[in-house]
């Protein structure tokens, strides 16, 4: 190959590592409006994930073109090296998030209901004024998505301490890191919504104490207002309030 070719060539590798590090941003860009799109009641929040999926393919497409520019450049001059891998490193990331986010979908039931008594769960009462038409009901899901939890989260269940009613409310307040929507000591129910950092995708809780001899029965539910999986969030939040409250207890 002659000196003219392999010039030509390095200049191609410029313009496609350019054209591989703006696909990339665009990319990045792309899937972080989907979130804020969404937050600020532009569009569906399946709209939101079709965007997250273009962005995955246009993601990998930069860090093809993106590679090959880097290859046909030689890594020359510096600024086109610094250009491609730029465009390699953010294509990469905008394929692993979503990539990420679907193992994790995968990983997990497409359940979005989740309680410490799968028999009698807690009922929402104050935070039915707060669900929109179109979110998923505030009632529970039923024997089906029971069978499913008790499989996928044995450990999620009711909580039997020696603490009496008032003294399990009150600490079980303090586990609540989360907007509290109502609080009625005497009734023994807490109800609180939890906002995801992302898509601010909205979760109701809700805390039923009862008194149990000298001591408390404390009950959890976490619902998702939206969306057919929770991707095991609702589950984590019973889990993460078990623990506070118990340490609460001590």
């Amino acid at each position: 190959m002659n000196t003219g070719q392999t010039k030509g060539l390095v200049k191609i590798g410029g313009r496609l590592a350019l054209l591989g590090m703006i696909a990339a941003l665009a990319s990045a860009l792309a899937m972080a409006a989907s979130g804020f799109g969404y937050r600020l009641d532009l569009w569906h929040f399946r709209t939101g994930f079709t965007i997250i999926r273009w962005s995955f393919w246009i993601g990998a497409g930069a860090v093809a073109v993106s590679l090959l520019g880097l290859i046909l450049s030689k890594g020359k001059p510096p600024r086109v090296l610094a250009v491609a891998l730029m465009g390699i490193a953010v294509g990469v990331a905008t394929v692993y998030i979503p990539w990420s986010w679907k193992r994790a979908l995968d990983a997990h039931p497409y359940i979005h209901d989740i309680t410490t008594d799968i028999l009698n769960p807690p009922a929402f009462v104050a935070v039915k004024a707060l669900r929109k038409e179109g979110d998923n009901p505030a009632e529970y899901d039923g024997p089906e998505v029971a069978a499913q939890q008790r499989e996928a989260y044995p450990e999620i269940v009711t909580q039997i301490v020696a603490a009496d009613k008032n003294k399990a409310v009150e600490d079980a307040l303090r586990s609540m890191n989360m907007e509290i929507v109502a609080a009625d000591a005497a009734a023994g129910r807490i109800e609180a919504t939890h906002t995801s950092l992302f898509y601010g995708f909205k979760d109701d809780i809700v805390v039923r104490v009862e008194a149990e001899g000298s001591g408390a029965r404390v009950d959890v539910r976490s619902k998702s207002r939206v969306g057919r999986s929770d991707v095991g969030q609702n589950a984590k939040r019973i889990r993460t309030f078990i623990r506070k409250f118990r340490a609460n207890l001590a």
